[in-house]
């Protein structure tokens, strides 16, 4: 289907629109700039030409708490470096937990988190619960000496106590990190010792797909990896009882059913933590230390470290990407209420893990008076009308997946329009890779003909999308409605020039309030400009293929660098490859995902789904048998990750590789998508050109 087609699958009513944030700002920002914002793009237009002037428009918009002013907006247009709201004085946490106006808490009484797990039943916490619990692990992490800019850690499900360690870190000033417990130790260890935390929480255990995880043991051997880590906080979960929910929460009215969720019960006595954690505390005897302590948000600069994500690029340890309190703070402020137009009394789900930017994506909605909804478990467990069953005992108005898991329920003949009552249900937003046309008209037939569905598409490192929603647009199958605000968004070609209707490098060529603030470990910023600003010096490239379209919209077509997205997890492929290097018998490897029944038509190709297929190079006289193969990617699910899992691995004489030692992990994708050698690489600086020729082989079968 061309996805330029004149005819829209959704457009917003009268009533949408007027209700709409964006119609009230787009309204307010007129006023307060002497002209008229009659369309979305004229208003985008103005907030990536005027950056000074629109992101001080949402600082007073949505009247962001600050202890002490801005001197300034912006000190200068270049990237890296642009210095936002110098002068500013303020807490995150402050922002989100209390009224911006009065300072005083938000409504005790309001609901703001429904939570939910294969282990817990549906249950929820109010604003007064969440301020209370901060305070005390607060509270308690002062007791154990936490102090502005530690590091405090947590590997930890998508539960409401990781939501309740993050803010009171926040509010203190310290810096949170996060890591889901389905990822393996090395993996976890490669990315928390690079911040060298002082505190870790961590769960014992976790339920996914009816399975037990025992994690107690696997945490044992992340601490003795980390030498700075002075207390340890254990979450009773997995061995806290099946289905208790969480301290302080209330049974919620729509009730719980998870019939069909549990596996065996846990057989190890609570508490007896292995001696690897010696000196642990428990949760709750954590917050019994904070219990009855006075909240005190820390005052920060603007630009104080708020937390670290990692984005892994091809080589080396994962990036440690540092983002501010304030960046932050506006870019969620600006996204949740102009483009996902969160009101009271929505609630607003998006399917994650701890490990994923979506989860801090996520807790940003709660900057609006919606409630935000928790789930921790696989989304197709019983079976994949689980998320659907979600929304109906939630009465869910928003509902955030993957791409591929709609594709998922599309090929399986799910019926969400049949089988639940969407009726609360208003938007469906979708992430993580890009969203099929077939995709698109799926959800329309079978899951609801009137609601708004918004594909988006951002990345970890900015904390936000580049391009998804807009309340006030039509949409159109297989195209994202937007370029989000504040988003200098283009699309580049080779020579570095913005093109329309072409498929090209998505870059930024003004500075973003989320933009990291420096990698961690990286004093003098190399890495993080050979990350985003190599091929364009000044101008930001993201590493997607996207096509601007002529009314505005967006098509993207995938990574366009070795990154490996899988259901939404990003792992880069040297992760993969010291996984796979592990084994003796492996002494080279190289990882690429392509479209599904590929040999298919270069990075303008759309699929809803990728496979992954994992090269090695064994020592001389192995063979690549069943057995092998199957150690193999049980290494890589040990030590990375069960999503990362290769759905093919085969055998290579020799991994391609430029004269300087890179691995060629994008051209072979390229060539396995059906482009020509030396359309895919520049043969002359490779190290090995006849390598190649396997892979162009192997592409002809592919056809």
């Amino acid at each position: 289907m061309d996805p330029d087609r004149e005819v829209p699958l959704w457009e917003p009513t009268p009533a949408d629109r007027e209700r709409a944030w964006l119609t009230g700002f787009m309204r307010w920002a007129g006023e307060r700039e002497g002209r008229t914002f009659a369309e979305y793009e004229q208003l985008r237009e103005w907030s990536v030409t005027e950056l000074e002037r629109f992101w001080g428009s949402i600082w007073e918009y949505f009247g962001v708490r600050r202890s002490r002013p801005y001197e300034q907006v912006l000190d200068s247009h270049e990237m890296p470096g642009a210095r936002w709201f110098d002068g500013a004085e303020l807490n995150y946490a402050e922002n989100m937990l209390c009224d911006r106006h009065s300072g005083r808490p938000r409504d005790p009484d309001a609901t703001a988190v429904l939570h939910a797990s294969e282990l817990r039943p549906l249950a929820e916490l109010t604003w007064g619960e969440i301020y209370a619990q901060v305070a005390a692990v607060a509270g308690g992490l002062r007791s154990l000496g936490v102090e502005r800019g530690d590091r405090v850690v947590a590997y930890m499900p998508n539960i409401p106590e990781t939501l309740v360690v993050f803010l009171a870190s926040a509010g203190l000033g310290a810096i949170f990190s996060s890591a889901a417990p389905e990822f393996g130790a090395r993996s976890v260890i490669d990315r928390f010792a690079q911040i060298q935390p002082k505190v870790v929480f961590a769960v014992d255990g976790y339920r996914h797909g009816g399975k037990d995880f025992d994690r107690r043991l696997v945490v044992g051997e992340i601490l003795a990896e980390l030498p700075t880590v002075r207390h340890t906080v254990l979450v009773p979960y997995l061995f806290a009882g099946a289905g208790q929910s969480a301290p302080s929460s209330s049974a919620s009215a729509a009730g719980a059913d998870n019939s069909g969720t549990r596996g065996a019960p846990p057989s190890d006595p609570v508490d007896v933590p292995p001696p690897s954690w010696l000196g642990t505390l428990t949760w709750q005897a954590l917050c019994a230390r904070g219990e009855g302590s006075r909240t005190v948000f820390e005052q920060v600069p603007f630009d104080h470290p708020l937390w670290v994500l990692y984005s892994s690029g091809t080589t080396g340890l994962p990036k440690a990407i540092v983002h501010s309190h304030g960046g932050i703070l506006l870019e969620q402020l600006k996204k949740s209420h102009l483009h996902l137009d969160l009101h009271q009394g929505d609630r607003m789900f998006w399917f994650t893990t701890t490990g994923w930017m979506m989860w801090n994506f996520l807790i940003g909605c709660l900057f609006t008076e919606a409630a935000i909804v928790l789930y921790d478990g696989s989304p197709g467990h019983p079976d994949l009308g689980a998320m659907w069953a979600l929304a109906e005992r939630t009465k869910m108005t928003c509902m955030g997946v993957s791409a591929g898991l709609l594709s998922a329920c599309e090929k399986a003949g799910v019926k969400p329009a049949r089988d639940y009552d969407l009726s609360a249900l208003r938007s469906i937003g979708s992430t993580g890779s890009p969203l099929a046309p077939e995709s698109f008209a799926w959800v329309y037939r079978e899951v609801k003909p009137d609601v708004w569905l918004f594909s988006t598409s951002g990345g970890t490192d900015v904390c936000t999308a580049f391009v998804g929603g807009c309340p006030l647009l039509a949409v159109y199958e297989g195209e994202l409605q937007c370029r989000v605000l504040g988003c200098a968004v283009e699309a580049w070609d080779e020579r570095g020039r913005s093109v329309t209707d072409e498929v090209g490098e998505l870059v930024l060529t003004e500075p973003l309030p989320s933009m990291p603030l420096y990698f961690w470990g990286d004093p003098d910023g190399e890495r993080y400009r050979e990350s985003y600003f190599s091929m364009y010096p000044g101008v930001w490239r993201h590493g997607d293929w996207i096509r601007i379209t002529p009314r505005g919209g967006a098509v993207i077509y995938g990574r366009s660098d070795a990154t490996i997205n899988r259901q939404g997890v990003r792992m880069g492929t040297s992760e993969l490859y010291r996984a796979a290097s592990a084994l003796e018998e492996v002494v080279d490897a190289l990882v690429v995902d392509i479209p599904r029944g590929s040999g298919a038509r270069e990075p303008g190709a759309q699929a809803a789904e990728l496979e992954m297929w994992l090269f090695v190079v064994l020592r001389p006289g192995v063979m690549l048998e069943d057995e092998l193969k199957l150690r193999i990617k049980r290494k890589i699910r040990e030590d990375c990750s069960p999503r990362h899992v290769p759905d093919e691995v085969m055998q290579i004489a020799e991994v391609p590789r430029t004269l300087s030692g890179k691995t060629l992990e994008v051209p072979v994708k390229r060539i396995l998508m059906g482009a020509a050698p030396g359309e895919a690489a520049s043969v002359d600086s490779l190290a090995n050109p006849q390598s190649l020729e396997y892979f162009v082989q192997l592409a002809q079968t592919l056809r």
